[in-house]
């Protein structure tokens, strides 16, 4: 179960979020950049106002499942004896070739995961209340633009730690996820 939701987390939602950065700092920038031969319709305006609330609602809902699923596997204390494979930091903290991925790695990962859906918040709050006069005020479609790459480099080194973090101590305790046991 654990390896399940570190994936539907990372590769899911973490995934699913960084394509979808990448697709609102094209089209925002195309459709609202100064001297733009497209007019910007009602349709489309209310297509990317969407796209950006639904952006954040993803960004949160990926921190959220991070911080409040995924972490509290990572930092699980092993009792007296127990082997410390299933309990991520632990085993992390037990090498000196891998306790710089905990404390580098997951301490960092674990703010700058933030950013991404904070900034993609102000990002979306600010279209929605400017919406068509971005083309008219270029610091302000320059702000919502620099906030979105800000969310989506924010997620993509959260992301990146977070590969190389399971990658070298999984959450599931092992080298492999296995979603089912199997009877043979």
């Amino acid at each position: 179960m654990r390896g399940l939701w570190t994936m539907v987390h990372g590769m899911g939602f973490g995934a699913l979020y960084l394509l979808a950065c990448s697709f609102a700092i094209v089209e925002l920038y195309r459709r609202y950049k100064p001297r733009s031969l497209q007019p910007i319709s009602e349709a489309d305006e209310k297509f990317l106002g969407t796209w950006l609330v639904a952006m954040a609602v993803i960004a949160w809902i990926t921190v959220l499942t991070g911080a409040y699923v995924i972490y509290p596997w990572y930092r699980a204390i092993p009792s007296a004896g127990a082997a410390i494979g299933a309990f991520p930091q632990a085993l992390l903290k037990a090498h000196p070739n891998t306790i710089r991925w905990h404390t580098i790695g997951m301490e960092w990962k674990e703010h700058i995961a933030w950013f991404a859906p904070i900034s993609m918040t102000m990002a979306a709050a600010v279209f929605l209340h400017y919406r068509r006069c971005l083309t008219n005020y270029p610091q302000i479609r320059n702000a919502v633009l620099i906030f979105i790459f800000v969310s989506f480099a924010s997620a993509g080194i959260a992301g990146f730690f977070g590969a190389e973090l399971n990658k070298h101590a999984p959450v599931e305790g092992g080298g492999t996820i296995q979603l089912m046991h199997g009877g043979r």
